[in-house]
């Protein structure tokens, strides 16, 4: 995918890994709400919003954990526990973190070239976008 291959996620920080992470899942959501029929870009975008939060995020990651390797929840634990700067405004801090371990994983797969698990992680994120803890 786009020659993500070429590069090995061990050799980057979590932020940088989460900074990749973040623009690979805004393309997967986006592409997702998509699926919904053509509508007003605006009605897109909100749809889109309401998934990639931080908020959203944190409890999509709750709702995946127990379908993560040892290996992918040290690379989430790692995004989570990392310096990754002041959250914003309408971000509680927590969600945040638990955000930035989110993306970290799905740059960190995304880099890996693991396409195929990474696919399978969003897919249950997105299908369990809705707190069910």
């Amino acid at each position: 995918m786009f020659g993500a291959e070429k590069l090995n996620p061990r050799e980057y920080s979590p932020v940088a890994l989460a900074y990749i992470g973040d623009s690979v899942y805004d393309v997967f959501v986006r592409t997702r709400v998509m699926e919904g029929g053509d509508r007003h870009v605006r009605d897109l975008h909100r749809d889109a919003i309401k998934v990639v939060s931080a908020a959203a995020q944190a409890r999509s990651v709750h709702n995946i954990e127990e379908m993560l390797t040892d290996e992918e929840k040290g690379v989430l634990m790692r995004g989570r526990n990392a310096k990754s700067g002041t959250p914003p405004k309408n971000a509680d801090v927590v969600d945040y973190r638990w955000a930035t371990g989110f993306e970290t994983l799905v740059g960190y797969l995304y880099l890996d070239g693991k396409i195929e698990r990474l696919e399978e992680i969003l897919n249950a994120a997105y299908l369990n976008k809705e707190d069910k803890r």
